[in-house]
């Protein structure tokens, strides 16, 4: 018998089940196909201020808190794992290429600086001065100087030593069903019918969390699947790379572009509300490169190494899932959308606590689960 059954081996997950591990708890993570997580094909930025959008106030503070703590994060897993993550520290230039987009990126920016961010607007000569590669047409833009990146392929090679080192037990399984009586958790039931016995279960399998029988319609969260495609390209040594990360808006489209120390660049990414589906589909790329090619007009001289599709969890609010609703012992994690290499330290932290009977941290107090239900009871859905 586990002390906690942690199902998905994402990001998010990982990080729960090592925290809760360190804290002295057995844990079991569960989790038949992890090269699904969308960690696996995410671009790794940290950046609560430049994906910061009106309203959300509340998620802003919870992904400033989360970046403070990321430096110390990051040096536990390396001293544990060995594995360099390849965090920079560099900031992030965010840049419009017309008029319209300068106008709409000011409207973000200026929200962002109400709630308390430090930007640095930028001219188009500005923009150039620190990325010498942008195209001339770029109009101006933001320097934010603490929003960073990180490798999340590195990162979860890292977490699975540390979660390991700590003593999780890895199974590699699907949830298939919940297990409860008098409406307390027993345990977990997976695809071949095993049973695993707990008092605890976490689901943190990204947008495939509602998904397991047993768990009754009112404690699932409304989280669904955003498709989500991008490249990856490889400079030669003589290329003149990136210093920044750099974000861009053109013709009211985003693009990314994030560059790794090793040479390689990630492009992206879209959003498309497609279900399931994680083909890969050529109107995608093209707009991709289309845009990039706007912005950065070197990105079409750069080698293509892969073309990945994967799905993120969103949620209504596009905010985070954490805390428990269900039956008793029945905790969610889940619904971080386009931020969870960000966030996922600190979720996994507020997990562990939680878990030992701790109370939520301030900054997830605005994101628990019930927080669906009461808005369909005002409504009278």
């Amino acid at each position: 018998m586990s002390d906690v059954v942690i199902v998905g081996a994402g990001l998010i997950g990982l990080t729960a089940a090592w925290r809760t591990a360190q804290a002295g708890a057995t844990v079991t993570l569960l989790d038949a196909d992890s090269e699904r997580a969308a960690s696996r094909v995410a671009a790794g930025m940290l950046a609560p201020i430049s994906e910061l959008n009106y309203g959300e106030a509340a998620l802003f503070r919870l992904g400033t808190v989360a970046s403070r703590g990321y430096p110390d994060f990051v040096a536990e897993l390396m001293n544990i794992s060995g594995i360099d993550v390849d965090y920079r520290q560099r900031g992030t230039v965010s840049v419009a290429l017309d008029n319209d987009d300068h106008r709409a990126l000011a409207e973000i920016f200026d929200y962002a600086a109400l709630q308390g961010a430090k930007v640095h607007k930028l001219r188009g000569r500005d923009c150039r001065r620190h990325e010498p590669g942008l195209s001339p047409k770029v109009r101006g833009g933001w320097l934010v100087e603490t929003d960073h990146q990180v490798d999340p392929r590195r990162l979860l090679r890292s977490l699975e030593v540390a979660a390991q080192r700590a003593g999780v037990r890895r199974r590699t399984a699907s949830a298939a069903r919940l297990h409860s009586r008098h409406h307390r958790v027993t345990g977990i039931e997976t695809e071949s019918g095993d049973l695993l016995n707990t008092d605890a279960v976490v689901i943190a399998a990204g947008c495939w969390s509602t998904r397991i029988e047993g768990v009754p319609p009112s404690a699932r969260p409304p989280v669904r699947p955003i498709k989500g495609q991008l490249l990856r390209l490889r400079a030669p040594t003589d290329f003149p790379m990136l210093n920044h990360t750099v974000r861009g808006l053109v013709h009211g489209v985003p693009v990314y572009l994030v560059p790794r120390s090793d040479g390689e660049l990630v492009l992206g990414a879209t959003s498309e509300e497609q279900g399931f589906d994680r083909r890969i589909t050529l109107e995608a790329i093209y707009s991709l490169v289309r845009d990039a090619r706007l912005l950065f007009p070197g990105v079409t001289e750069l080698e293509l190494v892969e073309i990945s599709a994967g799905l993120r969890p969103g949620s209504p609010d596009n905010a985070p899932i954490v805390g428990e609703r269900g039956p008793r012992g029945l905790w969610w994690a889940t619904g971080h959308y386009r931020n969870g290499a960000l966030l996922a330290p600190a979720t996994g932290a507020a997990i562990a606590r939680m878990l030992r009977g701790g109370t939520t941290p301030d900054e997830f107090a605005a994101f628990s689960p019930d927080r669906f239900s009461a808005a369909a009871e005002t409504l009278g859905v």
